[in-house]
């Protein structure tokens, strides 16, 4: 079967890139900007908040190895998907909770997705299901961030390393390192 894409927002894409360059059957994690109205957006545009973009990352994973519903279950287990626009100190509409999309398919797996994560929510889950946009990769310091920047960025240390550490224990089972372990 032919590899498929999905497109997640959930908040600071170093956080989310982080999470799923970890996960058995995705083979690429690429952070980028979509959503928006402004071509070609730079960094510091979206983190403006003016150009309509979302952090995201697009996802290119075989669906053999894991399936669109699980992305979704790993995507709202590792942020907080009852946050509007925000996540932790993270605020701005580019931080927004959000699914883009590739087919109707996948549309409808985001609706069952949604009301199936909403049994470990107490407050609503406020993550939008948005049209699938142009896709703006981000700027090349922003790929593979935290495996650059992990051990000394404050902001890795403080808020992706203990979302990773919360990740690689819910989802050991997921892991690459525990495919090349077992």
């Amino acid at each position: 079967m032919a590899e498929e894409q999905a497109t997640l927002a959930g908040g600071c894409f170093w956080c989310t890139e982080a999470v799923f360059k970890d996960v058995i059957g995705v083979s690429k994690v690429e952070s980028g900007y979509i959503g928006g109205s402004v071509p070609n957006p730079t960094y510091r545009q979206v983190c403006s908040g003016d150009t309509g973009h979302a952090e995201a990352v697009r996802l290119t994973f075989d669906p053999a190895q894991i399936s669109y519903d699980e992305i979704l279950d790993i995507f709202f287990a590792t942020h907080d998907p009852t946050q509007r626009n925000r996540q932790g100190n993270d605020m701005g509409t580019q931080y927004r909770t959000a699914i883009f999309p590739h087919s109707p398919e996948q549309e409808a797996a985001a609706r069952a997705g949604i009301d199936r994560a909403q049994a470990d929510w107490e407050r609503p889950i406020v993550t939008t299901i948005e049209p699938l946009s142009v896709w703006y990769v981000a700027e090349g310091y922003h790929q593979d961030y935290f495996e650059r920047e992990g051990d000394s960025n404050p902001y890795c240390m403080a808020v992706i390393a203990p979302k990773l550490r919360k990740f690689r224990k819910s989802f050991a089972e997921r892991l690459k390192t525990a495919e090349a372990s077992g």
